[in-house]
């Protein structure tokens, strides 16, 4: 039995991607467009949003700076002027390696501040129609593109593995509270994805997945009504398991798998 309902039908479907500028939020974008859905996507870069929406004929842009609480509300409103909103995705994301042995302030509080703040500015600007829309009898959506990072603690991960074990944690607590007054939540946990994010990293990707790869994942998930979507699986698979080892086992085991 599926812990959301199943979105099988996307024609009309009114569905705002946050952080869809470039990479999974962009691929996703592209794809639920494909498939009759009417796309608004925003980011910080206008450049990049306008051409989107060349690119697809009958998307939006509305650019915005989640880090902003009173951008990110003017945003919803104006969006929300238009309709009711059917699913809302956050995708946003900030990510630099880094090791506590460079640790670097004001980096650490820039992921908080894209990673994890900008989703509470979303969720307060949201929440509340979703609410409405549910309680008029409509099946709206809420998703948070997390990571595999925030499962245990990963090398190069001092930064970022924190704000996706927040994010995890969240969405769950969104689901409890949520998904019993008919609002949808999900969470997404990629693996490597080829993105601007990942491009930065100096060792080896296992399993490296294109962004189209990803959103394909991503959207079958809500078709299906799961609470997790996690891929690819030969990758992330691994990954649960070794989550679930005591910590003597798994410090060594990542030591040795990613030679760092």
């Amino acid at each position: 039995m599926p812990l959301n309902p199943r979105i099988t039908d996307w024609h009309g479907k009114r569905v705002w991607l946050v952080g869809a500028s470039t990479g999974i939020g962009r691929a996703v974008a592209a794809l639920l467009h494909a498939r009759g859905a009417q796309v608004c996507v925003s980011a910080r870069q206008q450049g990049l949003l306008d051409a989107f929406v060349r690119e697809h004929p009958g998307s939006q842009a509305l650019a915005l700076d989640v880090t902003d609480a009173q951008a990110t509300a003017s945003a919803a409103q104006q969006l929300l002027q238009g309709g009711p909103l059917d699913l809302v995705l956050y995708c946003a994301g900030y990510y630099r390696p880094m090791a506590a042995d460079a640790l670097d302030l004001p980096e650490l509080l820039q992921h908080q501040r894209v990673n994890v703040a900008g989703a509470l500015h979303v969720l307060a600007a949201v929440v509340p129609a979703l609410l409405q829309s549910a309680s008029a009898g409509r099946a709206p959506h809420l998703s948070l593109v997390a990571s595999v990072a925030g499962w245990r603690g990963l090398p190069q991960s001092l930064a970022y593995g924190p704000t996706k074990a927040a994010l995890i944690n969240l969405a769950e607590n969104l689901f409890l509270d949520l998904r019993p007054k008919g609002v949808g939540v999900s969470l997404v946990n990629p693996g490597f994805v080829d993105t601007p994010l990942t491009a930065q990293n100096q060792f080896t990707m296992p399993s490296l997945i294109t962004p189209e790869q990803a959103a394909l994942a991503i959207v079958r998930g809500w078709e299906r009504g799961v609470f997790e979507s996690h891929f690819p699986k030969r990758f992330t698979g691994v990954l649960r398991l070794m989550r679930c080892l005591p910590y003597r086992w798994y410090f060594p085991l990542v030591h040795r798998f990613t030679g760092l």
